[in-house]
């Protein structure tokens, strides 16, 4: 079982806000031998001008990819081998989300980022298909424009 970090700041920029959900960041079940991920730690927030802006963030089921920027998944322990799992970012078209699937949401201020990590065995799991997974979500509520930035940490088995 290895770990491994994506964030959508490693394809250089954050999302833009807007007033409809946007997809910031996704881990996805690889196309060959597409493994279970457990994703253990969320970390989410803005970057620029602080202003008291409220935003939601949601984690919801994934089922096919959408257009984003391919973001590598890195192994926290480098003798680790490369992530079975693929991660995308920033999308420009949504991936299919599951209706009512959301497994996190939390309603937030832009002055502050936020973390969340799991109790051991409350991880949020992921099936072992192709293309199947998790995208941390977000949408302003008060009309902010603020770029969101994303990061998770996963276990792949």
């Amino acid at each position: 079982m290895a770990d491994y970090s994506t964030n959508n700041g490693l394809v250089g920029s954050g999302q833009a806000a807007t007033s409809t959900y946007k997809s910031v960041l996704s881990v996805l079940g690889g196309a060959t031998l597409p493994r279970r991920t457990k994703l253990y730690d969320v970390m989410f927030g803005t970057i620029g001008t602080p202003a008291d802006q409220t935003y939601e963030f949601d984690i919801s089921r994934q089922t096919a990819a959408g257009t984003g920027s391919a973001t590598t998944p890195v192994p926290l322990d480098p003798a680790d081998a490369a992530s079975v799992a693929t991660s995308m970012s920033n999308y420009t078209a949504e991936g299919t989300i599951t209706a009512t699937s959301s497994v996190f949401y939390l309603g937030i201020n832009q002055r502050a980022s936020y973390r969340w990590v799991a109790a051991p065995g409350s991880e949020l799991v992921t099936p072992a298909t192709t293309a199947a997974g998790l995208a941390l979500r977000m949408r302003s509520v008060s009309g902010g424009t603020a770029t969101t930035t994303g990061a998770f940490l996963f276990q792949e088995q």
